[in-house]
């Protein structure tokens, strides 16, 4: 929570604690430990701005009602010195709070003091936290899974760093093992393909059938001519793995920086076993007596640590391909020393998650270091109808032809609304809509209404100042005092989305936002009032663009000044 509020909390906890001593001393109540202290924002503002359940809690402990427990404390309960002026009694002994008018012109203070740092803070207290998302294999294109994940991942990032932790972002490049070998072959079918015929030459049954698999032949073909085409199978697949490879991780690199995607790392699987990580695990797991022999293969003892047993090395020596990720994790939280490691994994990684902390904690490590962000699929929808293929190409949809069809702001936006455990029905229409229906253009509305606010205003030679605390004090109508309150939340929402790795908060909070922005903005009038008020007014509707723009900087969707 903001500096404020968490001021405010800790006088009011320290105000509530003295009064329930006082109690005690006036015999009000019995003695007895003083109760645990909970607060928390009502679910209807009409209740106050904070609420107390202490009552409740020291129904036991005082072997009294909580109501006269409740009646106890306001007696002696001083709130002088606090930001708050109200205490009243609400259902079975709730004690509700009310902000006194001052606090909410320091928190538009607060606002304009910190610009674009307000919301962040230091709760993550420097820690290092590594986020690796999307991962998608680079033997074809994105799907639209990797859509929802990018913006997922990205936006935790970034939520994590505004909350106080040291964060970089990652890639896993999974170029070893059977994918890649099913790569090397279905290209080497296609080139064989270009001079000795379709009948000649089968395509393997597994093999990836995509357009980008034969262009990346005939390209190969046309810079080699049929030079691999007498070579061994081995010489022959490698090189065309080594020409189409990087060309698929740059083709990687490019659609998800125009989907405003950046990595801190890329990191290359094939790295794992060329400077022997692979091997290395594989041997501390059977110095912490954590491997069995059995039928010429090296097993896990997962049963000894939570999870199932499972094979590491087959019986011919090749390791799983789980080898290499508890290598990889294992390196992100040992060798590397991050504090925790984030993996965003599609909802049919759930199995093997037991897996990989099961393997972590053999090896000594804390199986809590590692946070796994499981997100369900997404279907795509047009005209109420569930859509598979893209209008154009006749094909599966894919990152690329969803952004040639949808605006970057609005997929951002729209994937980041639901939390990670939601399904989502991702309506094509709704996304290029532009009116109120679409989240995005509602949000981006209000942005853009505040700018026009201040543009007309300086047609008319106003500009926005600073205001002293009297002026602030104006602003008391229902709709300003909410808007004000809703704004002093944004550094406890912030804080809240990186607790819970669930950076759809903050899409929900700028909504919600703007939908208390367009209400104050039909009450209020902001031009024409008395000079102060309008000057108070223009103070708030400048704190506003500020946390809309911070919120809205989060998931790295823009805030248009008109539209």
């Amino acid at each position: 929570m903001s500096k404020l509020v968490s001021t405010a909390t800790a006088q009011l906890r320290q105000a509530l604690e003295q009064a329930i001593q006082a109690a005690i001393d006036a015999g009000r109540l019995p003695q007895a430990p003083l109760p645990s202290i909970a607060l928390e924002v009502p679910a209807d503002r009409s209740h106050g701005d904070w609420s107390c359940n202490a009552a409740m809690a020291g129904a036991r402990t005082f072997r009294m009602a909580p109501v006269k427990i409740a009646q106890a404390i306001q007696e002696n309960l001083d709130l002088s010195g606090t930001y708050f002026d109200k205490c009243e009694i609400a259902g079975p002994g709730f004690l509700n709070f009310t902000y006194e008018p001052r606090f909410y012109g320091e928190v538009l203070q607060d606002i304009h003091r910190l610009g674009d740092d307000y919301g962040r803070s230091d709760y993550g207290q420097g820690k290092r936290v590594l986020v690796e998302f999307v991962s998608a294999n680079p033997t074809g294109p994105m799907h639209i899974g990797n859509a929802r994940g990018g913006v997922l991942g990205d936006a935790l990032a970034s939520v994590l760093d505004a909350a106080g932790y040291q964060v970089e972002r990652e890639f896993y490049i999974n170029d070893a093992g059977n994918q890649v070998n099913k790569f090397g072959a279905s290209l080497e079918a296609r080139y064989l393909q270009l001079y000795k015929g379709e009948e000649a030459v089968p395509f393997p049954e597994d093999g990836y059938k995509g357009e980008d698999i034969i262009a990346h032949a005939k390209n190969f073909a046309q810079e080699y001519g049929d030079k691999y085409v007498q070579a061994s199978e081995e010489e022959r697949r490698a090189a065309l793995v080594a020409y189409a490879l990087p060309k698929n991780i740059q083709g990687l690199h490019d659609d998800l920086a125009r989907y405003r995607v950046e990595y801190d790392n890329w990191f290359k699987e094939s790295s794992l076993h060329e400077n022997g990580a692979v091997g290395r695990v594989v041997e501390l797991l059977k110095e912490k007596g954590a491997t069995y022999e059995k039928e010429g293969a090296t097993w896990f003892h997962g049963e000894a640590y939570g999870s199932e047993d499972f094979v590491l090395v087959r019986g011919n020596g090749v390791p799983t391909y789980v080898v290499p990720d508890i290598a990889y994790h294992y390196g992100k939280l040992v060798t590397r020393g991050f504090d925790l490691a984030i993996d965003v994994l599609g909802a049919d990684h759930h199995g093997y998650v037991p897996r990989l902390k099961a393997a972590l904690t053999a090896l000594g490590v804390d199986a809590d270091k590692l946070q796994v962000v499981l997100m369900q699929m997404v279907r795509l929808v047009r005209d109420g109808e569930i859509v598979k293929a893209s209008k154009r190409s006749g094909k599966a949809i894919t990152l690329v032809t969803l952004l040639d069809e949808v605006p970057v702001d609005a997929a951002r936006f729209l994937f980041n609304s639901y939390e990670a455990n939601t399904r989502i029905d991702f309506d094509l229409d709704l996304a290029v809509q532009q009116d109120s229906q679409n989240p995005v253009y509602y949000v981006q509305y209000a942005h853009a209404r505040i700018c026009s606010i201040l543009k007309n205003l300086a047609a008319d030679g106003i500009q926005p100042r600073e205001c002293g605390a009297q002026e602030l004090s104006l602003l008391t109508a229902p709709e300003e005092l909410e808007l004000i309150r809703h704004l002093s939340s944004y550094t406890g929402e912030v804080q809240a989305a990186a607790k819970g790795m669930d950076p759809s908060k903050i899409t929900r909070y700028v909504m919600n936002l703007s939908t208390l922005f367009h209400k104050f903005y039909n009450a209020c009038r902001v031009k024409g009032s008395d000079e102060a008020l309008q000057a108070a007014r223009l103070y708030l509707c400048t704190a506003t663009r500020t946390v809309l723009e911070n919120g809205l900087e989060l998931f790295k969707v823009t805030a248009p000044e008109s539209m």
